[in-house]
């Protein structure tokens, strides 16, 4: 109960800040153009009081909960009505409003949109230098969306070139403690849901013991494949499941000379001496991308700093392309279990520092919800949609 009235008294603070500073710029605005409209009147009707339109007559409370109702694309085109409604919209502080306020509800965030953490970090009322509007339309998976219908990429062309060479199944490593830790399984959910997922067909064959993965068929035309690397053994993972433990990762080596825990977490993979055992690095030489399974879920604590470290292991340029795109699945056990939402994610896993496309998607594994939004980005980034 004390977080949320932390909560709320913090909302009621930001609302009140936005209601004092619209205010001001309001009795600004309104000043300058009584006393420009009458510079410009003749002397005898100089005692007329100027026009303004009736719903600019509200209270400042009234404007304010008005402009909060409205989506970021039609509160743009409230801006577009006149000079004054222009300079309403674009205050700053009403945007890091609905930025703070929105963002934990954001289901996916990529390399292209991810707000600076900068931005989220700042106090209240200093935002100068700082443009909270671009950033959260940037932001924004509802602008994203209408951006990418206006701007699209040239997906027509990719495919007309995909149609001359011989189709390959894309191959993509699936990794990460949220396919160990929480109750749902998602690969179990994956592979026994026709309706969503059908299946292609079953492991076969080995890449040096690990297996060929298994086959998938999204939107019933295309086929992936995907390699599930485990840490561990089955008995070794579901032991530390049930008891909320760390299991030692026998798929990443800790090579660091100084034995300082604190180091190896904020090092990079070569400082930290973090290397992957011969048959993953076989896997990671032969995938189009990856799938990070990350563990969202708010009541658990997680080793972020050496989560970061065996990503960049497994994305290491020197086991192929630095092109190829990441997917983090921001994943839960099921519907309704408090998040930490993939923005939080993101930043913590300083994803943002990478140096190739990667999205952040939130996801639940018992009925993945999110998993087909995520396989679709990052097919489209491999080419093969």
């Amino acid at each position: 109960m004390a977080g949320c009235e932390d909560v709320e008294n913090e909302w009621s603070r930001i609302e009140n800040t936005i209601r004092s500073s619209l205010r001001h710029l309001r009795d600004r605005y309104l000043w300058s153009s009584r006393h420009q409209t009458e510079r410009r009147r003749p002397l005898e009707v100089q005692t007329e009081p100027a026009e303004v339109a009736p719903l600019q007559r509200l209270p400042v409370e009234v404007q304010l909960s008005i402009m909060a109702l409205l989506p970021p694309r039609d509160l743009c085109r409230l801006g577009c009505v006149n000079h004054y409604w222009n300079t309403m919209v674009r205050d700053p502080l009403l945007w890091r409003y609905f930025l703070l306020r929105d963002l934990p509800h954001w289901n996916s965030v990529d390399h292209l949109s991810l707000p600076d953490a900068a931005l989220l970090s700042k106090s209240l009322t200093d935002s100068t230098g700082q443009d909270y509007m671009t950033a959260y339309l940037k932001s924004s998976p509802e602008s994203r969306k209408h951006w990418k219908l206006i701007h699209p990429v040239y997906s027509s062309m990719t495919s007309f070139f995909y149609s001359l060479v011989s189709p390959t199944e894309p191959r993509f490593a699936m990794f990460g403690p949220g396919l160990e830790q929480l109750d749902s399984s998602l690969v179990t959910e994956m592979m026994n849901s026709p309706r969503l997922l059908p299946l292609a067909s079953l492991p076969q064959r080995q890449i040096d013991g690990i297996g060929s993965g298994i086959s998938f068929v999204f939107n019933n035309e295309n086929r992936f494949n995907i390699l599930t690397l485990y840490s561990t053994t089955w008995k070794e993972r579901e032991s530390a499941r049930l008891e909320e433990n760390e299991v030692v990762n026998k798929m990443f080596v800790q090579q660091s000379a100084a034995g300082d825990q604190a180091e190896v977490q904020s090092a990079t993979p070569q400082e930290a001496g973090c290397s992957i055992i011969p048959q993953v690095q076989q896997v990671c030489r032969v995938v189009n991308g990856f799938i990070y399974v990350a563990n969202a879920e708010a009541r658990r604590r997680h080793e972020r700093g050496q989560e970061r470290l065996q990503i960049r292991a497994m994305i290491d340029p020197a086991l192929g392309s630095p092109s190829r795109p990441l997917l983090v699945l921001c994943c839960t056990s099921q519907p309704g279990v408090p998040r930490i939402p993939c923005v939080y994610v993101s930043h913590q896993l300083q994803l943002n520092q990478l140096d190739r496309p990667w999205l952040a998607q939130d996801t639940d594994a018992q009925s993945l919800g999110g998993f087909l939004e995520g396989m679709e980005w990052i097919l489209q980034q491999a080419g093969r949609l």
